[in-house]
């Protein structure tokens, strides 16, 4: 007798794109004569392992890159996400990622990209790879040096594409390295996201701020979800996409992951979701 199909979901929504494999798309627009350089034909190699739907094949593509140049910085992220057993391993990966792509950028375009980092699509495999770095790091306790690396790539980016200044902040704070964290807020005193605002609040609190009450107030007006997550009452949503919203599951994620951040409590080393910080 044949076994019945289990209806399917007509509801459910289909994966979203890797925003990495996308980059191609834009390399194919505004890359002109890509391909003919070792590490640009490696780099067209990554965005097809991007979109890949099977693991093994990721990792397939990703020493292939390898093979066509050593310094393709997003074939050792990949293989950091997908294939490190350890967090050792990992760390492994994600050093020679950020050497190779300190080499393939060089000195001229570091200084040509300075400020402008991640705007030029030939910067972020070395951006991807040195946040996964800073991220083993913490994991590894070496906090102040990863602290070091999130730093620099302000620096290099501060437009921060990457919502790098969500897991510094939260760093800070596990720190209670106060300074910093001020800095860092007035450079971004603009942002409206939920971390931001409900962190500026936080910090006002422990200075018994005067004003204090009235960024509580701000935040939970701008995000009113958080309380309810922070206290328990309202589940924690994960984020499907990996993308990153104002109000949206990841964005709750960050906040909450700022406000119960303390020293030796990193988040434990997971294979793909080990790799998202948020990009846009």
């Amino acid at each position: 007798m044949a076994k019945s199909k289990k209806p399917e979901n007509d509801n459910a929504l289909p994966p979203m794109p890797d925003r990495r494999g996308m980059e191609g798309f834009m390399a194919g627009l505004f890359g002109g004569g890509r391909g003919s350089d070792p590490t640009d034909a490696a780099q067209d190699i990554m965005y097809e392992a991007w979109e890949a739907t099977s693991r093994s094949k990721r990792i397939t593509l990703a020493r292939k890159a390898l093979k066509v140049s050593p310094l393709c910085a997003d074939a050792y992220v990949l293989l950091a996400e997908e294939e490190a057993g350890s967090v050792e391993e990992v760390l492994d990966y994600y050093q020679k990622g950020v050497a190779a792509g300190e080499e393939a950028l060089g000195p001229d375009g570091f200084e040509g990209y300075a400020g402008r980092f991640w705007g030029f699509l030939e910067t972020r495999p070395y951006m991807r790879a040195r946040a996964g770095l800073a991220a083993v790091l913490w994991r590894l306790g070496q906090h102040q040096e990863a602290i070091d690396h999130y730093q620099s790539m302000l620096k290099l980016n501060p437009n921060d594409n990457q919502g790098i200044r969500y897991v510094l902040a939260g760093h800070l704070l596990a720190r209670d390295d106060i300074k910093a964290l001020r800095k860092l807020l007035k450079q971004h005193e603009d942002d409206g996201a939920a971390a931001w605002l409900y962190t500026r609040a936080l910090l006002a609190f422990r200075e018994n701020d005067p004003g204090a009450g009235k960024l509580a107030e701000e935040a939970w007006l701008a995000h009113s979800h958080v309380p309810g997550v922070l206290s328990g009452k309202q589940p924690l949503v994960a984020s499907i996409d990996g993308y990153i919203t104002l109000g949206g599951g990841r964005m709750r994620q960050l906040t909450t992951s700022t406000k119960t951040a303390r020293p030796g409590r990193p988040r434990p080393v997971q294979s793909r979701g080990w790799r998202r910080l948020p990009e846009s």
